[in-house]
């Protein structure tokens, strides 16, 4: 098999084929026969299991939806998720609304979907696409980063080619989008997030590359946190988008030292971060964009302070915030303070 790899930017390479998989272009799916629909339309019980989609979905306009939903594996590929505006409701569960996940085979291979859209639904709760693991912490995740290859490994395994349009998310109490380790062109467009996050609202996780982020308006109350956290994931653009009142921080750019014992080989770079508009009520506020955050150092975490055992590649826990791009930013009720830059070789400018 060949395996494809193209530039991000300096240095910077998104893998997106691997002996690990096999990545099809053109997957299609069909219509859902009206068992998978009937299925979806069912009231969820108390230990409903999701519903697993590989076929295409139109959902009426009236429609509310409280099962889970998955899309697993390559079986999943090319699936298009119309709601036509219907509500899929998980207000009523901890656990994943709508979960897009990269299945383990026996053999050890994984099977990874790729070009699924998601369109047109308003979503209580929260929509999560994952591939080595659910976060920087898993078990797979954690064994991977100990050796070489861990980015190219976690990217290889994890969805990619996502489209997410026109999407409303509302009152969810987590973090209610979340791109796991190592997922790759991830389009978020047209969407808006109102209500409350315990966390933050989006979260690019360690190794994932990539992904676009734009035409949003992101006016959900985090309940202490950033907006957006870009953690050591590279070559995103994150364009046109209105942050309503971000007083807990907008934008921050850093890589999560140590955490669960994790090695975070990607540092944030060759991010795009232009022609958003951060909208101030009050003058006081954290910042709109901070590059390099944390500096490998956290005023909660002990990890933090204790270096990698194996410093591949001379990795070490500092943030690595370096050769990212921060232009033309509007800050209405705010000022250019609010942009902080305490990485390398950024380039930050006209932002007023």
């Amino acid at each position: 098999m060949v395996r494809y790899a193209f530039p991000l930017s300096a240095g910077l390479f998104l893998a997106i084929g691997s002996p690990l998989f096999t990545l099809s272009s053109d997957a299609q799916a069909a219509a859902c026969p009206a068992n998978v629909m009937d299925a979806l339309r069912a009231p969820a019980g108390k230990d409903a299991k999701p519903v697993d989609i590989r076929c295409d979905v139109t959902l009426n306009k009236n429609d509310r939806i409280t099962q889970r939903i998955t899309f697993s594996g390559s079986r999943a590929s090319g699936v298009v998720f119309d709601c036509n505006g219907a509500m899929i409701d998980g207000s009523g569960t901890k656990a994943r609304t709508v979960l897009i996940q990269s299945r383990k085979g026996g053999d050890g291979k994984w099977s990874v979907p790729t070009d699924i859209t998601i369109r047109n639904c308003q979503i209580k709760g929260d929509l999560r696409i994952q591939g080595l693991g659910n976060n920087g912490q898993a078990k797979e995740v954690k064994a991977s980063s100990n050796k070489d290859g861990h980015t190219q490994r976690a990217q290889a395994a994890a969805p990619t080619g996502i489209l997410l349009d026109n999407l409303a998310f509302s009152g969810s109490v987590g973090v209610p989008l979340y791109l796991a380790p190592g997922v790759t062109r991830v389009t978020l467009q047209n969407s808006r997030f109102t209500g409350k996050a315990s966390s933050t609202v989006v979260y690019l996780d360690a190794e994932s590359a990539g992904n676009v982020i734009t035409g949003n308006t992101f006016a959900a109350r985090p309940e202490w946190r950033e907006v957006i956290a870009v953690d050591g994931s590279a070559s995103n653009r994150i364009e046109n988008n209105t942050f309503v009142n971000p007083l807990s921080g907008g934008v921050y750019l850093y890589r999560n030292c140590g955490e669960g014992g994790t090695f975070r080989h990607q540092s944030p770079q060759g991010n795009i971060i232009s022609g958003n508009t951060f909208k101030y009520d009050v003058p006081v506020a954290r910042p709109a964009v901070w590059i390099g955050s944390r500096q490998g150092l956290s005023m909660f975490n002990s990890y933090c302070l204790v270096q990698p055992k194996m410093l591949l590649g001379g990795l070490d826990h500092n943030d690595g915030a370096n050769n990212n791009t921060v232009v033309d930013n509007r800050l209405p009720g705010g000022n250019p303070n609010l942009i902080v830059d305490e990485g390398s070789r950024n380039r930050v400018s006209n932002n007023r």
